[in-house]
This record gives structure tokens, sequence and C-alpha cells, in this order.
């Protein structure tokens, strides 16, 4: 069952990143486990990745929140949806350089909505950001 989720978190990133959308900021994302509902990913921070203040862009980074979570979603069973609510809390910068882990998990998939949180984590395991996406899926 992993190996199929991991072929479907490839594909995602993939086809995401081949559009002429916005989403295509998402094209250095490595997906690293998943099972259905639970995803993680990993991204080397690069220049492309920065702010003027040359941290990570907390656009970016509620970018990755929405997509990845949207990538845990469909393992689990669900459709891609539309955004509801997205809340991101930043707690520490990141630089260039630096690889970052996110973790999306699915709480809740119902019939017309999915919950999800998502982790994102620096190098030694230091929580930089936490996001929650909820996404009408029916």
């Amino acid at each position: 069952m992993a190996s199929n989720t991991m072929k479907m978190l490839r594909k995602f990133i993939e086809f995401t990143t081949q559009n002429k959308g916005f989403d295509r900021v998402c094209d250095k994302i490595i997906p690293v486990a998943g099972t259905p509902g639970k995803c993680k990913f990993s991204l080397k921070v690069d220049e492309g990745h920065l702010n003027t203040g040359g941290t990570l862009h907390g656009g970016l980074t509620a970018t990755l929140v929405d997509s990845l979570t949207t990538a845990a979603i469909m393992t689990a069973g669900g459709s891609p949806g539309v955004s509801v609510d997205l809340n991101v809390t930043y707690m520490k910068a990141v630089k260039e350089g630096e690889t970052i882990s996110i973790n999306a998990e699915v709480l809740k998939l119902g019939k017309r909505l999915a919950f999800t949180t998502c982790d994102i984590s620096n190098e030694n395991g230091i929580l930089i950001a936490q996001g929650r996406h909820t996404k009408f899926v029916g």
C-alpha cells in the first residue's frame, strides 16, 4: 500500500509542477514517505524560495501547506476539492541551503469536508511552521 501511495505522491508533484500556474513553485519538493492520509516531503530551500529578507517566503510556506495537504487528502481517497480555510502559524525562519521536512496529515475526511494539518520542520527537527487546512471535497 505504501508503494502505491508513493507512486501517487510522485505523480501529484509531477502533475502539479508541469502546469503553467502558480503551483510550479513546488517543483523541487521530494516525496519521502506516504501512507493513505499521511505524507512526508522534503525541500531544500534555494534562492527562488526566499523573501527579500533572505528567508523562506511566507507565501511559499502557505502554498506548501495548501498543496501537500491536498496530496494527503488524495492519498486517503478524497478529491482535490477547494479550500475553505487555511491557517499558517510561523515560528522560525529558514535560510537558503537548509532542508525542510513537511508532514501533511488528514485528520478527518468526510463526505463534504476534509480537515488536515501540516507540520514543517527544519533539519534539526525544530518546528518552523504549522498549518491547518480545510477543504470542500464533496
